[in-house]
């Protein structure tokens, strides 16, 4: 029988740990076996990586021998990397790593068919709210 190893995005180490939607620049991958709850946590390496970060973090979810991931969203790079290497990619985890495991044994997460993503997607690129001097006056 195929050992089954799935890996879930999450803000933390642990299995009480909420899961981390971003999947390229989640703070930890919590590698687990559904069968025995056997943990593995490791830092994600793209988590503070100034470019890349999805395809660095997948091809560590793919070397470690993950066989699915349980996150929220998937950027195009990313999605591709993990596919790849044969990794199924399932959404909609909520809740800590431990409801993560719950849901996906459950049949309750579904199986991500594309990108659910943009590029660049936890990158914090929003707009700022300083005016950048304009609209005020020096009198």
């Amino acid at each position: 029988m195929n050992e089954m190893k799935i890996c879930i995005t999450a803000q933390g180490p642990t299995l009480e740990a909420p899961v981390d939607p971003r999947f390229g620049r989640c703070a930890s991958f919590v590698f687990v076996d559904p069968k025995t709850m056997q943990t593995e946590a490791v830092p994600n390496p793209g988590a503070m990586a100034s470019g890349g970060a999805g395809i660095q973090a997948a091809q560590m979810v793919v070397d470690r021998g993950a066989t699915a991931v349980l996150t929220g969203s998937v950027g195009p790079n990313a999605y591709n990397a993990l596919s790849a290497g044969g990794v199924e990619i399932f959404l909609g985890a909520t809740g800590s790593v431990q409801n993560a495991v719950d849901q996906f044994r459950e049949g309750k997460l579904s199986k991500a068919a594309s990108a659910t993503g943009p590029s660049h997607m936890g990158m914090g690129g929003g707009r700022g709210r300083g005016g950048g001097g304009r609209g005020r006056r020096g009198y």
